[in-house]
């Protein structure tokens, strides 16, 4: 029996190439999206047009829409054998200069998103210990650098969340693993309706700031161009990850050919420290 894949943010970017891509290689696929009868009736009915993929309508930070959508797919397919915590916002500007409503409205996509689904989807893995939870997470839950700070922080949490709940769930049979993209061409950059909303602040910082800024956006953009990163990268990992065996995963996958591989260095160093503290500790067996 194929497998049921629900992924959420899939009216562009990264989750719609990811539905696509994972239907076309045969896996039924719950497309979640928000406002499916509404502004993305047309991406809803684009993708409900293909085999293999069904649409539903999921706010992901509402939790009786993310609640009523889990339950829909699971009346219909009987299962959910992967999530993949695709939805998700940023915020790029000065920190000093974003309100704290604008990261609150961060996290409640980025954060609390996914622990609405998780809290959604794992009673029904646990209910047959079988289960694969990927969160697209990003290269800046693992490195913060500037003018996304909010965004940064609020994948290291979803890296926390990701690799604290692993040891609550394993033991179920259900396997949690993050996705860390780089800088990729999708819509979600020319989003920033969640950065800075002080102008005073930004007025105070002044014109080099304003510079510093509009270099760190040129120097990205000139690195995807000279990389010519394709987001399709991104979705050929969901689905690598999707196809290999239970328990041969890894924990972290970074889809960035722009670092040159140093984070996915840095992730793998960092397990058997991560397994040494864990036992210095006392909780080993977790």
């Amino acid at each position: 029996m194929s497998k049921t894949i629900l992924v959420t943010g899939t009216s562009t970017g990264f989750g719609k190439l990811t539905t696509i891509t994972l239907a076309k290689e045969g896996y039924n696929v719950v497309a979640a999206m928000r406002d499916i009868k509404g502004k993305n009736a047309a991406i809803a009915a684009e993708l409900d047009a293909i085999p293999n993929i069904d649409v539903v309508d999921m706010d992901v930070t509402d939790t009786d829409s993310v609640n009523s959508a889990i339950a829909e797919t699971l009346a219909k397919h009987g299962k959910i054998d992967v999530l993949v915590n695709n939805a998700g916002v940023a915020g790029f500007g000065l920190f000093e200069a974003t309100s704290i409503e604008n990261m609150k409205s961060i996290f409640e996509v980025n954060v609390f998103g996914p622990i609405r689904t998780y809290q959604a989807v794992l009673p029904s893995m646990r209910a047959k210990k079988a289960g694969l939870i990927i969160d697209i997470s990003s290269v800046v839950g693992i490195f913060s650098g500037p003018f996304t700070v909010a965004y940064n922080m609020s994948k290291f949490g979803l890296e926390a969340l990701t690799e604290g709940l692993r040891h609550e769930v394993k033991g179920y049979g259900i396997e949690t693993a993050s996705v860390l993209p780089g800088p990729f061409p999708t819509e979600i950059g020319g989003k920033n309706g969640f950065g800075p909303d002080k102008q005073n602040i930004i007025e105070d910082y002044g014109a080099d700031a304003q510079k510093a800024f509009e270099g760190f956006g040129a120097a990205m953009g000139a690195k995807m161009e000279e990389y010519k990163t394709d987001a399709q990268e991104v979705a050929d990992a969901v689905l690598k990850l999707v196809k290999m065996e239970d328990g041969t995963r890894p924990y972290q996958t970074v889809v960035n050919r722009v670092g040159k591989n140093v984070e996915q260095e840095f992730v793998d160093k960092r397990l058997p420290v991560k397994k040494q503290w864990m036992e210095n500790i006392g909780w080993g067996a977790y």
